[in-house]
């Protein structure tokens, strides 16, 4: 990995880092924040997913995680939102939730898409074994979340790797991409039209067919624009009541889509990430 900037941060370390992935054929660009605890051995590792048109940047700079995270002894690596670079195709009409900056963590099955965008590739596989080989990290003490298809992200990874994860938590969250807008866009323009290949991409579609976490945490805006056409949280509610899977649905009165959203409630996420992982 090629360090492109480091900051001293809170007594550890923020870094932007860029390598060549494998999963996606192109360079991939990914913030690490290493806490003081790693000078002195493996920490546990918090992966967070961000949300259409961001990159690892936006977490980063508008979260305030990172004091917490060095109290906690929490290593946070936010990746990148999709493959970039020459040749990688992006919407023909520029649209903000199809393309470059929105990966939704999928490999895609379809022509030209199939070539560079395999997020989950990427995330699930690539990112875990090069944070293990070049970082202070504890492969048997991972953690993940994200942010509205980051959200989504984090879910379905959760899901389809039981055990990968201690612990799983989302911030207005994509929740069933079968069933709005952007989902069917995306899964349709990367995946081709036969929604039963959807389904390992949609988290409440994963839990009917039987996938499961210990428990999860979900925070949501109530004034989120996004709330009743594209996030529908009330569809896991109901599958996770169904499958008996503890869901912690908080809704935050007045709180919308963005990062002042986010920026609020992290320390509580940490918190709660930070408890099960140190357990």
């Amino acid at each position: 990995m090629q360090i492109q900037s480091e900051n001293r941060c809170f007594g550890g370390r923020q870094l932007v880092l860029e390598h060549p992935s494998m999963a996606t054929g192109t360079p991939m660009r990914l913030a690490v924040f290493l806490p003081p605890a790693a000078q002195a051995g493996r920490v546990p590792v918090l992966y967070w997913l961000s949300g259409l048109t961001c990159t690892e940047e936006n977490f980063t700079v508008k979260a305030g995680a990172q004091r917490l995270a060095a109290e906690l002894g929490l290593m946070i690596v936010a990746p990148d939102t999709s493959p970039r670079g020459d040749g990688v195709p992006d919407d023909r009409d520029g649209a903000y939730d199809f393309g470059l900056g929105a990966g939704f963590y999928v490999d895609a099955t379809e022509s030209p898409w199939s070539t560079h965008y395999r997020m989950r590739s990427y995330v699930e596989d690539e990112l875990p074994a090069l944070i293990a080989d070049g970082f202070p990290a504890d492969p048997d003490r991972s953690a993940i979340s994200g942010h509205s298809m980051g959200g989504h992200g984090a879910l379905t990874m959760g899901l389809r790797n039981p055990g990968r994860y201690r612990s799983v938590s989302a911030f207005a969250p994509i929740v069933s991409p079968l069933n709005c807008p952007w989902g069917e866009k995306a899964l349709g323009g990367y995946l081709g039209p036969d929604r039963g290949r959807w389904r390992e991409y949609d988290a409440c579609a994963l839990i009917e067919d039987g996938a499961r976490v210990p428990e999860l945490l979900i925070d949501q805006g109530s004034a989120d624009d996004f709330l009743d056409g594209q996030l529908k949280p009330a569809l896991l509610e109901t599958a996770c009541e169904q499958a008996g899977i503890p869901l912690t649905l908080r809704m935050q009165p007045g709180y919308d889509h963005s990062y002042f959203f986010i920026a609020s409630f992290i320390d509580d996420h940490l918190r709660w990430h930070g408890e099960r992982l140190h357990a």
